[in-house]
């Protein structure tokens, strides 16, 4: 369910396309709901309204004819991961992305032989750098730093933690 506050205030966010696109966001999911609190009913409201059911009527004519049944994606942590990930690939087995001037620890063979604590302390360390390089908008940094964590993560539980 998504809300939208103050609906009739008039402004960027309030506007037709940035409703329609909010409200086309909810609509992703097959139980999503909008709700537009305000107070009346502006010119922008009212398109994205008009153009919502126009949609929704197309869909539905659609669907039917087609015999198709909405139902809404659903994916794993891991395979969303996956899909916004920067690691490479090798032989199916995810390897963490390394350019050529940086290197990146779990790439490097030693952390295999890091302990319990090292290893914690190397992931602690990644999602540290990881939250800076995001808070200071240098994402594509910060999505390495999160594939990276990930990687140690996944050595550290399958060297610490027993599968049950």
């Amino acid at each position: 369910m998504v809300a939208i506050l103050d609906a009739d205030k008039e402004g960027f966010l309030r506007s037709e396309r940035s409703l329609i696109q909010t409200i086309g966001r909810a609509a992703r999911n097959s139980e999503g709901r909008v709700i537009m609190y305000a107070d009346k009913i502006t010119e922008s409201m009212r398109l994205t309204i008009e153009v919502t059911n126009k949609r929704r009527e197309k869909q539905i004519q659609y669907n039917t004819e087609h015999g198709i049944t909405p139902t809404t994606v659903t994916k794993t942590k891991a395979a969303i991961i996956e899909q916004t990930s920067i690691m490479d690939f090798k032989d199916g087995v995810q390897q963490a992305y390394v350019e050529r001037e940086e290197n990146y620890l779990a790439a490097d063979p030693v952390v295999q032989y890091m302990n319990k604590n090292e290893l914690q302390k190397a992931i602690d360390t990644a999602k540290k750098e990881m939250l800076r390089a995001s808070k200071d908008l240098d994402f594509l940094t910060a999505a390495k730093l999160r594939d990276e964590m990930f990687a140690l993560e996944s050595i550290y539980n399958e060297k610490f933690t027993k599968n049950t």
